[in-house]
């Protein structure tokens, strides 16, 4: 789940997950880089908080397709020590596993975004045992946030573990905020802490043999094939599959931050006119298929051809207004270019709501029509605060009974406010993909995405796999689904991304 900095998408940093911890002597805790093995374990931390629950664990089932499947979710956490072995972080996760399997089980990791979002959004909304609603047509915060047992669920493909990152959930840094934010609110030491968490996990539930996937949504994304590449590396563990959910994958690509760069036309109007064509009943991959043939062709050279050329504006209004349903007369004086803060606004202006940047089909009524400005929130984004945050506290603390005095943190903006943006605008994400393809031809990768996502745009990816070298004989897939950034609140979406990643884990 992304958190978006209004106003501009560019300055958004898109993405919107927990495992038994046994107390058992064996202490394998996350340690931040370049720790050391003699370091004192009983250093103290700086800042003294309440102790967290020790782990918790509940029998529980589902029935899917007629069969009652039986399971240990868990809450518990993981501590994070520096070089010198004091504790500056606690992790928590929430897991489910089927007891008793054999070594060849599957375990899949996951991780939202933001960066601040908690794993909730990939654990009650889309492959987790249980599922809350939200996000699909304009749920409000006063739905109920009872838990139902999720159909889609990938419990009978993998065992899930859902992490996560300090500053989201229940997980906490212990640390002041300067040292915080240089130790967690960054790209580089993210991807290390984290990486580290997985490999405890592994180590504590005795899991190494086991086939391992990482799975990112959002921001979540951008982390999930550097975390592969990082475990590859540095920690000795090797990723069977890569599941990258609506993914930001190329951050450069998709910000305005250059005047030169045709690319974020590009990549944002096949889903403005997806959202159009599934207004209009016609949303269909053939259909799409034309939109973006033309996008790769004559909108390319009308765009470069630029303001200069009275002809390429014509063209470029003519179409652009057509594909997306906005006024001709408001694409004109865009000069074809049609920015996502407008079409969003105008697109379901005659109703007096506005959509969301997730999933432009889902509105919200306009509370200030008459001003030239937007001054609202996302509709998506506001709703689903209520029903998620709800339903994962009463999970954690009734059913699980893992009890706790903090707040949790389904999306933290504080998180978001101080996250170090430096290095962001650059393609390590795809490098990475790209270099733990090469150390491993085997490993599968599926991305996929919602059609209306205009957070985190499917067609960035469609171009990015497009330029990738063939290496091996598991080439990265793309699916496109119904739907916008958490295409999976969709039944049936969420039911053909089932379908899709049981290719992936060979089932």
């Amino acid at each position: 789940m992304p958190m978006p900095t209004p106003p501009a998408r560019s300055r958004m940093f898109t993405s919107l997950i927990l495992a038994g911890l046994f107390s058992l002597g064996l202490q394998a805790p996350a340690f931040a880089a370049d720790a050391k093995p003699e370091a004192k374990a009983d250093a103290k931390s700086e800042i003294e908080l309440p102790p967290l629950s020790e782990d918790k664990k509940v029998h529980q089932s589902i029935t899917l397709n007629g069969k009652v499947l039986h399971y240990d979710a868990t809450v518990g956490a993981i501590k994070v020590r520096d070089a010198k072995g004091k504790v500056t972080a606690e992790v928590v996760y929430t897991s489910y596993v089927v007891p008793g399997a054999d070594a060849k089980r599957p375990v899949t990791f996951a991780f939202n975004g933001g960066p601040g979002a908690a794993s909730v959004y990939l654990n009650l909304g889309a492959i987790g045992p249980k599922r809350v609603q939200f996000g699909d047509a304009g749920n409000v915060p006063s739905d109920s946030s009872e838990l139902k047992d999720n159909a889609a669920t990938w419990l009978d493909m993998s065992d899930l573990v859902f992490i996560d990152p300090v500053g989201t959930g229940f997980s906490r840094s212990l640390e002041d905020a300067d040292k915080t934010k240089a130790d967690f609110y960054a790209t580089e030491p993210d991807i290390k802490y984290l990486s580290r968490v997985v490999y405890d996990w592994l180590v504590k539930n005795g899991r190494l043999r086991s086939p391992k996937f990482v799975m990112g949504e959002s921001y979540g994304g951008y982390r999930a094939p550097r975390i592969a590449y990082h475990l590859q590396t540095q920690l000795g563990v090797g990723v069977k599959g890569l599941i990258m959910v609506s993914p930001y994958l190329d951050p450069a690509a998709i910000g305005d931050d250059t005047a030169l760069s045709p690319l974020p036309w590009m990549i944002n109007l096949p889903s403005m006119a997806a959202v159009q064509l599934e207004n209009q009943h016609r949303l269909t991959p053939a259909a799409m298929q034309e939109v973006e043939s033309y996008v790769r062709q004559q909108y390319a050279l009308d765009l470069f051809a630029g303001r200069a050329d009275p002809a390429a504006i014509g063209r470029l209004v003519s179409k652009v207004s057509g594909l997306t349903g906005v006024d001709a007369q408001v694409v004109g004086r865009l000069d074809g270019r049609l920015d996502i803060a407008t079409f969003l606004r105008e697109v379901h202006r005659a109703d007096k709501k506005i959509g969301s940047i997730y999933d432009a089909n889902v509105t919200a009524w306009d509370p200030f029509p008459e001003s030239a400005d937007r001054k609202s929130g996302d509709p998506i984004l506001e709703a689903l605060i209520a029903p998620t945050t709800s339903a994962m506290v009463d999970f954690i603390t009734r059913e699980v009974g893992w009890k706790t005095e903090a707040r949790y943190n389904a999306l933290s903006y504080d998180v978001n406010k101080a996250w170090d943006r430096a290095g962001t605008r650059q393609d390590k994400p795809v490098s990475d993909l790209r270099k733990a393809i090469a150390n491993d031809p085997n490993m599968g990768v599926l991305i996929v995405h919602g059609y209306n996502d205009l957070a985190c745009p499917y067609f960035a990816s469609r171009l990015i796999i497009d330029q990738m070298p063939k290496m091996g004989s598991s080439p990265v897939r793309l699916s496109v689904y119904p739907g916008g950034h958490m295409f999976y609140s969709r039944d049936a979406s969420a039911q053909a991304f089932k379908r899709d990643a049981k290719a992936l884990y060979g089932l």
